[in-house]
């Protein structure tokens, strides 16, 4: 009876222990943001920026149109992005990737492209109703 107990209380706290971090969650979408990038979704990209569904239609064309000259500056520096990954390393230490104070989590994406060159990049992410988007 007593080793039932010690069983069932190990899966309880494995089961609270086994959650997903905000980092973690912050860093899928900001990958699944800058993948939007690497398949030509100019606007898709943009649908990840917080407050981007609020903005006036001028300012709103003004920003798709700095994407879109971001992605034109990728292909012809670098032939294009080609891949997006969490670069892992950094979330050993989930403390150096929240700012509590601005309630923001930093992202860190490696970015690959076509000429075999990566570059790290890091995207603050706040949580927008309910969802986590750039910043």
């Amino acid at each position: 009876m007593k080793s039932l107990f010690y069983l069932l209380a190990g899966i309880v706290v494995l089961t609270a222990c086994s959650g997903v971090v905000p980092e973690w969650q912050a860093a899928s979408a900001a990958r699944d943001y800058y993948e939007c990038l690497a398949d030509g979704d100019a606007e898709g990209f943009l649908r990840g920026k917080a407050g981007a569904d609020t903005l006036p239609a001028a300012y709103r064309e003004q920003l798709l149109a700095a994407v879109r000259q971001y992605q034109s500056d990728m292909e012809r520096k670098h032939r294009g992005l080609r891949g997006v990954r969490i670069a892992d390393d950094h979330y050993n230490q989930s403390a150096s990737c929240r700012d509590t104070s601005l309630h923001v989590v930093y992202a860190f994406l490696l970015l690959a492209y076509a000429d075999s060159t990566q570059e790290e990049v890091t995207v603050p992410m706040v949580e927008y109703d309910g969802r986590w988007m750039m910043k």
